[in-house]
């Protein structure tokens, strides 16, 4: 699609904007996991708890808060590598970002769910559920962005690479989720699933690039 017919069919709009404002919403939602922390040091400081025993008793929040930075941390870096070359956006890729943001904004809310009431198969759902649809919103933005070139100057390679990684990660959520509501005494340990991301993604890549390279070899 050439950029004119791009622009008469939905206006191209500068990208620095949604940028920025991703970028914000973000980095609120990380602020945010810390919150009930915050709370409990002050409501158990006035029951004369020490440190130590709070510790104790905010190690599952301590836990959650930690996985769920480090996890938001994640799916910003990869929203960034993929904006980073975006130059102009339309209507529809701007929703797909808000849409992608309202599931990063949610994740302080399921976090906190974890780290303070009983664990039970609904608790799971929100917590991996989410996770698994912000992964997937992320999943939908880059095929978006693939078949929009006229908004972009992000290498076809480097596309297919970001998209093994979004699919790879949405099953890992996916498998980690049906793993823990099948078999309830693995609880969140399911999570490290996830650790199998990088040896995947490599396997993936690798194949990709022999695709490439044998469909270069057969063009020259």
């Amino acid at each position: 699609m050439s950029e004119a017919t791009g622009s008469s069919s939905s206006p191209l709009l500068s990208a620095d904007r949604l940028k920025a404002f991703a970028d914000a919403v973000v980095a609120i939602a990380m602020t945010l996991l810390i919150l009930p922390l915050m709370e409990s040091v002050t409501q158990l400081g006035r029951e004369g708890v020490n440190a130590a025993e709070w510790l104790d008793d905010e190690s599952t929040q301590l836990l959650t808060f930690a996985l769920s930075f480090v996890l938001i941390a994640n799916f910003w870096v990869s929203h960034h590598r993929l904006f980073d070359r975006v130059e102009r956006v339309t209507n529809a890729l701007i929703w797909l970002t808000v849409a992608w943001m309202f599931t990063i904004v949610w994740l302080p809310v399921a976090t906190s769910i974890v780290g303070q009431m009983e664990t039970d198969a609904t608790q799971k759902v929100l917590y991996i559920g989410s996770l698994l649809v912000t992964s997937l919103m992320l999943m939908f933005t880059r095929l978006y962005v693939m078949r929009h070139p006229e908004l972009h100057r992000i290498e076809p390679i480097r596309l297919r690479h970001g998209l093994a990684a979004d699919v790879i990660t949405a099953a890992l959520f996916a498998l980690a989720l049906a793993a823990s509501l099948l078999i309830p005494a693995l609880g969140y340990y399911t999570m490290f699933l996830l650790l199998l991301t990088w040896p995947l993604h490599r396997l993936a890549t690798n194949v990709i690039d022999r695709r490439a390279a044998t469909r270069g070899e057969d063009a020259a």
